[in-house]
This record gives C-alpha cells, structure tokens and sequence, in this order.
C-alpha cells in the first residue's frame, strides 16, 4: 500500500473511533477499567449507592458493619495492545481484512485511553516479537500506532500467543490493563499456563477476530484453500455434507477450547466478526465490566 493511502486511511480510521471515544466511549471506559492503575488509600463506612464490589470483606466482618476501600489514582496508568500480525490476520469476506478490523478497535481503545490520561503501548507479534513500542500519551503517538498496525510487514506468518503474553509479563514492571487481540489460531504449545500469570499481575482482556466464513464454508464446488500462517494448499469439495460438517464442528472445538483458557484464566474476551458492528462488542464488553 502506498504511503499516501496508508495515510489518508488512517486519517478515516481517526476521524470515526475519534468520534466513537469522545461520545460512545468515554465513561464506559472508565468504569469498565478504573480498577487498573488505582492505589488502596483507606477505608469508611459504606454508603447508600456504593459499589458492592468495593467492600472490605474482612473489616466489615470485624467490625460487625459495612466498610468499602477507598482507592486513588495513580498519576500515570498503561494500557498495552498486543496486536497478532500473522498471516492468518490477512484474511476477510465482508467489509474487511481481520487486520483491518485490528487497527480500528486498537484506534477506538486507544483514544479512550488517551482521554483517561493513559499511556498507550503496543505490541506486534507472530510466533516471535516482531516491534515493540514503548507507552506514551497523546495523538501524534496513537497515529503512529495505526500507521504500525496497518503498514507493518511481519517477517514470521505463524502464531504463538505465548510468545507475546511472557514478553507482556516480562517488559511490563507495573500492572497494566492489557487487549490480547488475535483470531487465536495458533499450533504451538497451549498459551493457558503464561496467560494464567500474567492475568494475575495485569487487568487482561482477550479480543478475538474472525470471519465468518471460519466458521462456515460457502458451497461453491470444489476449491482450493491456502493455509495462510504455513501456506500448505488442498483441494477441498465445499458441496459435501462431511466436508461442511467436519468443518463446523472443528470451529467449535476449538471456540470452545478458546472460551476454557480464557475463561480459567479468569480472562474477559470477546469475539468480534469482520462482518459485525464492532461498537456493539465493545460495548458489551465494557458494560460486563462495569456492572
């Protein structure tokens, strides 16, 4: 893609998650994720409209009456986005690439941030670290970070999630809020050990992408497919029930698969199609977390 394109597209990008962030966004935000980044300052009896959440257990049983904690802000507080840039990612049948999508919800979150006062990061990753960037605030630095997602060739087409949440774990000193956002199709070992950790030390957040023709073959005859992430080929017949059925029932095993790591892992995700308003997911998500 030309510079010029990649400019005047993540010129669009800006002025529609921009919006989003400024009128949409901005308290759910705040309320999905005010418990990163806040330091214990003290507790007091609870009051009516309280959130239950916030109670002190221990000081309300030993004192016989309800107490909540009282936390204050830190001043500066980080959200990371671990962004999979493999090859799996180039691939949609709707409005747009996997990748594509990436890059305007990494927009949307990242603007939200800024008007949090965060510091925003990121990180691209295949079955190795392909860049890191460092956290910073402000416009200039979330542009920079679209024109990454949108422009930056991956030297690795394969996944490993693993890779990126023990360099999440290891770079990242203080607890941050972290998005994993991936389409998790992945073959290396399982990620669930390192997510588990790392989940206990940062507020972690799985975004999944796909396209709905992952989950659904069209019945077109017989087609020939490219594994994208090894670029192995077959020759399959979309017009037969066993190939269709084999198909589905291997999208589910392995959702279902996603949903237990994430879910032992005590993970909060969301799955996002290239075909869906994105808007609606984010806001089921940020709404489940702040009630």
């Amino acid at each position: 893609m030309e510079t010029s394109e990649i400019l005047k597209k993540v010129r669009k990008i800006e002025i529609r998650t921009r919006g989003l962030s400024s009128n949409i966004f901005a308290g759910l935000y705040r309320s999905a994720f005010r418990g990163r980044g806040m330091t214990f300052s003290e507790v007091r009896a609870y009051q009516f409209g309280d959130d239950v959440r916030d109670i002190d257990w221990n000081v309300t049983a030993r004192l016989n009456n309800p107490y909540v904690k009282v936390f204050e802000e830190e001043r500066e507080l980080t959200v990371m986005l671990l962004v999979d840039v493999s090859g799996s990612l180039n691939f949609g049948t709707t409005n747009q690439f996997k990748r594509d999508m990436a890059a305007e919800i990494a927009s949307t979150l990242a603007f939200s941030a800024i008007q949090n006062n965060d510091k925003i990061g990121m990180v691209l990753f295949s079955d190795k670290i392909e860049k890191y960037i460092l956290p910073k605030k402000g416009r200039k630095h979330i542009l920079y970070l679209v024109r990454e997602l949108l422009e930056f060739q991956p030297e690795s087409q394969q996944t490993d999630i693993k890779v990126a949440v023990e360099f999440l774990r290891k770079v990242i000193k203080r607890r941050c809020t972290a998005f994993l956002m991936s389409d998790f199709h992945y073959r290396s070992e399982s990620f669930e050990d390192v997510l588990k950790i790392c989940a206990q030390k940062h507020d972690t957040v799985a975004i999944q992408l796909y396209d709905h023709r992952e989950k659904e073959l069209p019945k077109v005859g017989l087609m020939n497919v490219i594994d994208a992430e090894t670029g192995d080929t077959m020759c399959i017949d979309t017009n037969s029930e066993g190939v269709h059925r084999r198909y589905v029932s291997g999208w589910m095993e392995r959702q279902q698969a996603l949903k237990q790591i994430l879910t032992r892992s005590k993970v909060d995700y969301v799955s996002i199609s290239t075909g869906d308003d994105y808007v609606k997911s984010l806001m089921k998500l940020f709404n489940m977390r702040a009630y």
